[in-house]
C-alpha cells in the first residue's frame, strides 16, 4: 500500500469531500487471479515508497529548537489472488539522518521539543486477504486502517512510523450502496513504535445515498486500560457510538455545497473508569467551485464537568485542532474549535490553509489560535514535494504547568517518491 497523503493533502481531500471515506479494504483494486500458487507469488506487485523529511519546531519553554531530518522507507510485495487468497507483506525502516537535535518521545523534561519520529525497523503490514465469498473481503494480520475522516480510527500516516492494528477485518457490499464493516484487533502499534495489548471491536455501516454523499453509523469499542491518553485514570477503556453525514451536494454544474454533521457519545466500556462520559459533535459547511473551496466548521469535544473530556486515542489527531499538535489529547475542560479552511489548485500547485479559534467546553478558557498552511506540488507521477507550516499562539495560561499549550511554530519540508 503506497502512501500518498500528508496533512495538507488529507485535509484538502476531507474538506472538499473528495476521498472522505478512505476505507482500507475498498482502496485495493482487484488484480487478475493467478492460475497457480507459483504464479501468485512470482507475478505479484512490488510497492516502494521513500519519504525524507525535515521538521523544525520552536516551542516556548524549551531550551533549544528541534531540527529533525529523517527518512522513511516502505518496501512491500503483494501477491496475485489465488483461489480467493492473496498476501501483502510490507517492511518499514525509519532512519535518522545526521545528529538527533530533537526529542522523539513525549518527555516534558526534554530540552528539545518533541518530533514523534523514532527510528524503527519492523514489519509494517502483513496480512492475508480472502475474497472467495460474494461481495465480501476478509483481511487477517497486521494492517493499516482508515475509517471516514480518520477522526476515530486512523493510521496517523503523517508521522514516519504509522499506527497499525493486528487482527481481522471484514467488509461486505452485498446490498446496493451499502458498506458493512466489522473488525476485531488484539494489538496496536503506535507512532512511537510502542505495542500495546488491546481488545478492539469496530462496527460501521455506510450508505452512499448519492455520489460523494454518505450517511454513516458506527460503534467503536476499546477494552484497553492504557490507551496512551494521560487522563489520570487507571483504566481508560471506552466506547464511542455515533452517526455522521458528510458530502458535497451539487448546486449547479460549477458549484457544490459542502456539509458535515456528526454526533457521537463516549462512555466507559468493560472495566473503564465511570467518569468516562462525554459527547462530541461537529457541524460545518461551505462551497466548492472546481478546484477552489472554502468552509466553516465548529467541532465540540465535550467535558464531563472538568473530570474527563471526549478522547480519540485511535484517531489521526494531527489533522484536528491544528498541525502544531497541541491537542492530540483533549484537555479535561474539553474543546470548542471554530475554524475556517480553504484550498485551491493552480497550475498543479495545491494550496490549503485553515485558522482555528480554540476554547474550552467548561471553565471559559481561551486556549489560543492557530494558523496552518500547506503547499503541495507533484513534479512527476512518482515524485511529490510538500511544504507545511503551523503556528499556535497561546491565550489563557493553563495550570498546572504541564497542561500549558505553549506558543509553538512548526514547519516541514517533505519529498515523497513512489514506485
Amino acid at each position: 500500500m503506497t502512501i500518498r497523503t500528508s496533512a495538507a493533502f488529507c485535509a484538502f481531500a476531507l474538506a472538499t469531500g473528495v476521498g472522505d471515506v478512505p476505507v482500507v479494504l475498498a482502496a485495493d483494486a482487484a488484480p487478475p487471479s493467478a492460475s497457480s500458487l507459483n504464479e501468485a507469488l512470482t507475478g505479484g506487485k512490488l510497492t516502494f515508497n521513500l519519504r525524507p523529511r525535515y521538521e523544525h519546531v520552536e516551542q516556548d519553554g524549551k531550551t533549544d529548537n528541534a531540527d529533525a531530518f529523517t527518512n522513511r522507507t516502505l518496501l512491500g510485495w503483494r501477491t496475485l489472488p489465488y483461489q480467493g487468497f492473496s498476501l501483502y507483506a510490507e517492511a518499514i525502516n525509519v532512519a535518522r539522518i545526521g545528529d538527533q537535535n530533537y526529542n522523539d518521545t513525549p518527555l516534558a523534561s526534554a530540552v528539545y521539543p518533541t518530533v514523534a519520529d523514532p527510528e524503527n525497523t519492523d514489519v509494517n503490514q502483513l496480512y492475508l486477504d480472502y475474497t472467495g465469498l460474494p461481495q465480501t473481503k476478509i483481511r487477517v494480520g497486521r494492517m493499516s486502517l482508515k475509517l471516514d475522516n480518520v477522526r476515530y480510527i486512523g493510521n496517523v500516516e503523517f508521522r514516519q512510523v504509522m499506527q497499525v492494528f493486528n487482527g481481522a477485518l471484514v467488509e461486505n457490499r452485498s446490498l446496493p450502496d451499502l458498506e458493512l464493516q466489522y473488525a476485531h484487533f488484539e494489538r496496536v502499534k503506535n507512532i512511537y513504535a510502542l505495542q500495546r495489548q488491546t481488545r478492539i471491536d469496530l462496527f460501521r455501516a455506510a450508505w452512499t445515498y448519492r455520489p460523494d454523499n454518505q450517511l454513516v453509523a458506527f460503534a467503536y469499542l476499546q477494552d484497553q486500560p492504557n490507551t496512551g491518553q494521560a487522563t489520570g485514570f487507571a483504566d481508560n477503556s471506552n466506547r464511542i457510538v455515533g452517526v455522521r453525514a458528510n458530502g458535497a451536494w451539487p448546486l449547479s454544474p460549477a458549484f457544490k455545497a459542502l456539509y458535515t454533521a456528526e454526533y457521537a457519545r463516549q462512555d466507559s466500556y468493560a472495566d473503564g473508569d465511570d467518569r468516562i462520559d462525554a459527547s462530541y459533535w461537529r457541524l460545518g459547511g461551505g462551497v466548492q467551485r472546481d478546484k477552489l473551496f472554502v468552509r466553516f466548521d465548529h467541532e465540540h469535544l465535550g467535558s464531563n464537568n472538568g473530570l474527563y473530556a471526549f478522547q480519540t486515542p485511535l484517531g489521526t489527531n494531527h489533522l484536528f485542532q491544528g498541525w502544531a499538535d497541541q491537542f492530540l489529547m483533549t484537555p479535561a475542560q474539553g474543546i470548542r474549535d471554530s475554524y475556517v479552511s480553504g484550498g485551491v489548485t493552480v497550475a498543479g500547485v495545491q494550496v490549503y490553509t485553515e485558522y482555528h479559534d480554540l476554547r474550552s467546553d467548561v471553565g471559559a478558557i481561551r486556549y489560543g489560535t492557530e494558523w496552518d498552511l500547506g503547499v503541495t506540488y507533484a513534479f512527476t507521477r512518482q515524485f511529490t514535494g510538500k511544504f507545511e507550516f503551523g503556528r499556535f499562539d497561546e491565550d489563557d495560561v493553563l495550570t498546572p504547568a504541564g497542561a500549558r499549550k505553549r506558543d509553538t511554530t512548526k514547519l516541514w519540508f517533505t519529498a515523497i517518491y513512489n514506485w
